[in-house]
């Protein structure tokens, strides 16, 4: 019978070297920079909540984290190039409700499938959503605000970072739930959207916290309604919509993922350093004023969380009739 070391000595040197370079690969992760995408324009929730995080996971990884924003499709070109990228580690992307639990249900045509064409990695937060309105509206209120759009129907707009994202539902759950007809205008990120909606050309948004409150502060906004089902602490004055509408609530989150096939222990190093990061005091201090809750979850809790919120929006989004091609 051949011995192993033997049969190791038979083959070919290209063939050996074949064989431990996977494994070398594995066991000195990271020993370059790591490209982290962002599905949505500079200035928004997810980019800001990825630059929080930016610092400290380099510092835990010893690599730099290059973040490349890519808005385009409600996250859907983000996603998509992380989908055809290699699974080594060195591309990842901060995902969000829309690309990983929404979009499914949303496009009908789309390339790829997030619970079987990405990996898990770890939950990163949860994000307070706002609904604002430019300073020089009259509406002071989320019943004021229904009530104009009763007396003009399909005139009044709200904006979003993106077709199928949080704000977008939040819109479109609002006019089910409501019994209005508002018109929505998809942008390429909350930054894009803060832009336009200071500037008076849409009516309203539910914006995130991080893009939306220093607006508030400046005296550029007004927050009319939170859209969970208890008020923030982070605004505890702010009314929620369900105070209006009982029952009214739509959350946002992000989450750390990979392409399908991350080798496990890179898969591990990266959850190890993003629950180290989340749980570090001054990342967690600087994300709350953002308000952002930190969420660190081990991959397979991540995996149910994306397959349990992708069954749970998926009746609502084909009731708002936001369903496309």
């Amino acid at each position: 019978m051949i011995r192993r070391r033997q049969l190791s000595a038979l083959l070919p040197a290209g063939l050996a070297l074949a064989a431990v370079r996977p494994a070398a690969a594995q066991s000195d992760y990271p020993n370059r920079s790591i490209r982290l995408i962002v599905g949505f324009a500079a200035g928004g929730g997810t980019d800001l909540t990825a630059r929080t995080m930016q610092p400290k996971m380099q510092q835990l990884l010893g690599q730099s984290i290059v973040i490349d924003n890519r808005p385009g499709a409600g996250g859907n070109l983000a996603t998509e190039l992380t989908v055809r990228a290699a699974p080594d580690g060195y591309t990842l992307l901060m995902g969000t409700i829309a690309a990983l639990a929404i979009n499914p249900t949303l496009h009908t045509n789309l390339s790829f499938n997030p619970q079987t064409d990405l990996t898990p990695i770890s939950q990163a937060g949860s994000i307070l959503n706002v609904l604002v309105v430019p300073a020089d509206r009259p509406w002071r209120s989320t019943a004021e605000l229904i009530a104009a759009a009763k007396e003009r129907p399909d005139t009044i707009t709200y904006g979003s970072s993106g077709v199928g994202g949080a704000g977008h539902l939040a819109g479109a759950l609002l006019d089910q739930m409501a019994g209005i007809k508002t018109v929505h205008v998809p942008y390429r990120g909350g930054g894009p959207l803060m832009t336009d909606l200071v500037g008076g050309k849409i009516d309203y948004a539910f914006s995130t916290a991080p893009t939306a409150i220093p607006q508030i502060e400046a005296g550029k906004l007004r927050a009319l309604a939170v859209p969970t089902l208890q008020r923030s602490p982070l605004m505890p004055q702010v009314p929620t919509v369900a105070e209006t509408l009982p029952g009214y609530e739509v959350g946002n989150w992000y989450a750390l993922v990979g392409p399908k096939g991350l080798p496990q222990p890179i898969v591990d190093r990266l959850a190890a350093a993003m629950r180290a990061t989340l749980e570090d005091p001054e990342v967690r201090r600087h994300l709350a004023t953002h308000g952002v809750e930190p969420t660190p979850s081990t991959p397979a809790e991540l995996a149910r969380f994306i397959r349990d919120e992708t069954a749970k929006w998926a009746p609502i989004v084909r009731a708002s009739g936001a369903s496309t091609n």
